[in-house]
């Protein structure tokens, strides 16, 4: 909450008791005015005493047939002024039927002068105040739908930002101590256990892609990663398998690796690129272990595809080969647009520093698991560190 506002569920319990202090006060007016009215016909009953016993019982009879109509009003402004309109014309009928019956009766200038007079300014005034009470509850009801639908726009934009907030935290809520804390394992050799990052890449004409594995199979780890685009399944892949060496394709084009990973210990790996004259960098554990070019030159990476983790695509999202699928356990998987230095990669291999890919970082909330992969905590750095 910021400053003094109040949420909108307090602001409109206030307006609700401002209502019912304006329907008290209202109740209170209309008491006074039924006041007014027992005051009138009382005047009206001595004027017909006047008269004498016909005329008078026939008017009594006539007043007795009308009930208490300036009673307890309904609370709802449209009963409201419905109730006191037809209470005004009823006044204006008995102020009729009573003319009509003094002329029939005696001659109306028979009455006393000020009697007339005052009978007649009170029936006036009584209008007037009925009028001027259904002016102003015409008014209320106008504002206060004007402030309800207020109201109720401003509750619901408030709750409909409350509920993305919440869905918000949802989806970054992790099971993990922070979001990037977690490994992913793999521990059979399948064509359906996988991971899926739910973001894809942008077009690239370089890039950095680190990630920390331990192997359990051997020969061969597998594929730890592929991207695949529509058109070519092999727009980034990395694979080792049989007793080949770790292979990088990029647009189906082949650099071989200088990397062993296959021990079952954790390593760092960080593999570069860039369009430029295809040239590319392997690191392991920190340290550059081999370089090369010519590897797809100026071929940007496409957008737009399906980024697996554990399995190579031989279509875009599909079509796995268990001979060729990763088995151990992965994390931190990072993604880049440029090249790293190679200060940066030693210092993220040694655990000095914690730099997430700007394009793809290792989060939980990014990472899908399918087919009875499972995500753990995973060791601190410096545990795998003492695994190398």
């Amino acid at each position: 909450m910021q400053g003094g506002a109040l949420p909108p569920e307090e602001e409109l319990k206030a307006t609700v008791l401002q209502l019912r202090e304006t329907v008290l006060q209202q109740k209170e007016t209309i008491g006074s005015q039924r006041e007014a009215i027992r005051e009138l016909t009382g005047k009206l009953s001595r004027c017909e005493g006047a008269d004498g016993k016909a005329a008078g019982g026939t008017w009594k009879k006539e007043l007795g047939k009308g009930k208490d109509t300036m009673g307890d009003l309904p609370r709802d402004p449209a009963q409201v002024i419905d109730q006191l309109s037809r209470t005004m014309q009823t006044l204006k009928d008995r102020l009729e039927s009573l003319e009509h019956q003094l002329r029939a009766n005696v001659s109306y200038a028979a009455l006393p002068s000020d009697l007339r007079e005052m009978l007649q300014r009170r029936l006036g005034d009584l209008e007037r105040q009925l009028l001027s009470k259904v002016a102003e509850l015409e008014d209320e009801k106008s504002l206060l739908h004007n402030e309800t639908s207020a109201h109720r726009q401003k509750t619901e934009t408030a709750l409909n930002a409350l509920l993305e907030r919440v869905s918000e935290l949802e989806k970054g809520n992790s099971a993990f101590k922070s979001p990037d804390e977690f490994k992913i394992s793999l521990p059979l050799h399948t064509n359906y256990l996988y991971g899926k990052i739910k973001k894809t890449l942008p077009e690239l004409y370089a890039f950095t892609v680190c990630l920390w594995l331990r192997s359990s199979a051997s020969p061969g780890i597998g594929t730890p990663f592929s991207y695949a685009v529509p058109g070519q399944a092999n727009e980034i892949v990395l694979i080792e398998w049989g007793n080949n060496p770790i292979e990088l394709l990029i647009n189906d084009k082949v650099a071989q690796l200088p990397l062993f990973i296959s021990d079952g210990k954790w390593h760092h790996i960080c593999i570069t690129w860039t369009t430029r004259d295809g040239m590319w960098e392997a690191f392991q554990d920190g340290e550059k272990l081999g370089t090369g070019e010519n590897l797809a030159p100026w071929h940007p990476i496409k957008p737009g595809g399906v980024l697996i983790l554990g399995q190579e695509q031989d279509t875009v999202g599909g079509r796995f080969d268990a001979t060729q699928a990763f088995v151990g356990e992965m994390s931190q998987f990072n993604i880049w647009d440029r090249v790293l230095k190679a200060e940066d990669i030693m210092n993220i291999a040694n655990c000095s520093i914690n730099m997430p890919g700007n394009i793809i970082p290792w989060v939980d909330n990014n990472v899908d698991v399918f087919g009875g992969a499972t995500k753990w905590p995973v060791e601190t750095c410096e545990e795998r560190l003492l695994d190398l």
